[in-house]
């Protein structure tokens, strides 16, 4: 059988494969390499690998970090797994020989929960990138190492659905589901978990077992705690995802096509750009407190304008200008008035006139995976980011700080920027504990991002982006804590600074910021799940009696 271009596995085949990897492994040294080589070309009739990639091995440099250089990291070996037999294997024996594994699909983690040095084996997903329906479980599949952009081309050309994930094509979908993903449809249908019915994942027990589970979320699953901590509570935190069983609440019959969300077949999308030059700090301060005030009157679910997402993306004056892009779906009646009123309704007694740099018609899968709007390439160079969630629009005091810091002389950084997204509409139709992520009444989702290239403007950097967010949440103790205006942080935009009192200053840990009154249970379904504590990272979620 084939399954988009890769061959699915008898039994017999996987665990002669996975057997036949873990002696080579015992062996250690360069033996062992050629027969997990070797194994992996044949074992599973075609799924590439497993293949252990050693400090010796020319191709190590490639496969010790992700899209942040500032994380490279130093593991005995990197596992290229294929299936989930390959990680399965992998997994046991990191528990064998007492070496902590890490995980990486698409290498997007933005701290280095994959690189410190106690990270002694990263099991690779990015190959378990196959994207397909199963029918026995009526549900479309979504392995870890798929890139968002394939398969939102896959499930889009077979079947015409979507998921409403992210914007950014290279993203791997492993961290990105269990994290709680969001995109230019989620005020439209939700968070990408809002649609995950269940998960294939490898997990070890208390004695130290490696074991394959599936969980989903019929009522009468005994795993279904399980899915609910994969809603939300971040990659890395209690085993390995091997698939991801996508199918929306409420749906039913044979006809796949009816399983998940139908995406428009056009959008309209507009680009906008403000000049620095001649920008005031009342023009600024107007334009964004006019977008929070938008966003505030038009992100409630069933909204008119429920299928409109927009990104404002002020960035520091040394870019010269800032944009806010837009995506409407072109079938809503009056969409291009629509479109048009929003833009007026921003820039509304600003004094400073936009200039229109795109906007159109074009196909929604060109708009996911092509345009440059929402879809920025992957930069591969390094950066730090903060993030927040708003409930109502910016108070003055926040203004101030955006402004301030934003046209500060003593730094420069063209790709220094605070992505705004307008948040809310579906999102917003589900409970606080439905899901592992609590913040459901937000209207507004902020992404603080500063990229640069060199390792000798690391201070600097990261010291203008920790006292700009300082500035903004001054009053809260310097993050975004739960309360009337703000509501936390989330936790796929990772930031290390939320577990240290220099940077927080709030009271409040980071687990509740991301988590709020979920992470309790989340720490019950660690202790069931991975009891010896096998996942963890710096921002994992702990065991019970651990913080």
């Amino acid at each position: 059988m084939r399954e988009h271009g890769t061959r699915a596995y008898s039994r017999r085949q996987v665990v002669a494969g996975a057997a036949a990897v873990g002696t080579a492994a015992a062996l250690g040294g360069p033996a062992a390499h050629a027969l997990a080589e070797s194994t992996g070309s044949g074992a599973e009739a075609g799924a590439f690998g497993p293949l252990t990639v050693r400090p010796s091995d020319r191709r190590y440099a490639d496969l010790v970090w992700g899209a942040n250089r500032r994380w490279v990291g130093t593991p005995d070996a990197v596992r290229l797994v294929g299936s989930a037999d390959h990680v399965l294997a992998a997994v046991q024996e990191a528990v064998d020989t007492g070496r902590k594994p890490a995980v990486r699909s698409g290498g997007h983690c933005y701290e280095n929960f994959v690189t410190t040095d106690d990270v002694r084996l990263v099991i690779d997903t990015g190959s378990m990138d196959r994207v397909g329906y199963d029918a026995g479980r009526r549900a479309f599949f979504i392995e870890p190492g798929a890139r968002l952009g394939d398969a939102y081309r896959t499930l889009y050309r077979g079947w015409g659905v979507t998921v409403p994930g992210g914007t950014c094509p290279s993203v791997g979908a492993g961290g990105h589901i269990v994290g709680g993903g969001y995109g230019a449809l989620s005020r439209l249908h939700g968070l990408v978990v809002d649609h995950l019915y269940g998960i294939e994942a490898v997990v070890v027990d208390a004695n130290g077992t490696a074991r394959k589970v599936v969980a989903t979320r019929e009522e009468n699953d005994p795993n279904r705690e399980l899915l609910w901590a994969h809603t939300g509570a971040g990659g890395g935190a209690l085993g390995v995802v091997t698939r991801y069983l996508m199918r929306s609440p409420g749906t039913g019959g044979a006809d796949p096509a009816g399983l998940l969300p139908q995406p428009p077949s056009e959008v309209h999308v507009s680009t906008v750009t403000w000049p620095w030059e001649g920008m005031t700090e009342a023009a600024f301060t107007t334009i964004l407190r006019n977008y929070g005030r938008w966003c505030e009157r038009n992100s409630a679910p069933g909204s008119p304008y429920a299928s409109l997402f927009s990104q404002l993306k002020p960035t520091h004056k040394s870019a010269g200008s800032f944009s806010m892009t837009t995506q409407i779906d072109a079938s809503v009646p009056n969409a291009s008035g629509l479109l048009g009123a929003f833009l007026a309704a921003v820039s509304q007694g600003a004094g400073v006139r936009y200039r229109v740099d795109d906007r159109r018609t074009i196909s929604w899968l060109h708009a996911t995976t092509s345009w440059p709007g929402f879809t920025a390439p992957d930069t591969t160079t390094r950066f730090k980011a903060k993030s927040a969630y708003m409930r109502k629009g910016f108070p003055e005091d926040q203004l101030k700080a955006f402004y301030r810091h934003l046209t500060r002389d003593d730094f420069s950084g063209p790709m220094s920027v605070v992505m705004i997204s307008a948040y809310g509409g579906r999102v917003n139709a589900a409970g606080a504990a439905e899901t592992a992520v609590p913040q459901r009444d937000s209207v507004m989702k902020l992404h603080y991002i500063t990229f640069w290239q060199n390792a000798a403007d690391d201070e600097r950097h990261l010291t203008w982006i920790r006292e700009f967010y300082q500035d903004v949440y001054a009053a809260s103790g310097g993050v975004p804590r739960p309360g009337d205006v703000t509501d936390g942080c989330f936790v796929n935009y990772a930031d290390a600074d939320l577990n240290t009192a220099r940077w927080n200053g709030s009271g409040v840990p980071w687990h509740e910021l991301y988590f709020k009154g979920n992470y309790r249970r989340l720490q019950a379904v660690k202790a069931r799940w991975d009891p010896r504590d096998v996942f963890r990272h710096e921002q994992s979620v702990r065991l019970p009696g651990q913080g």
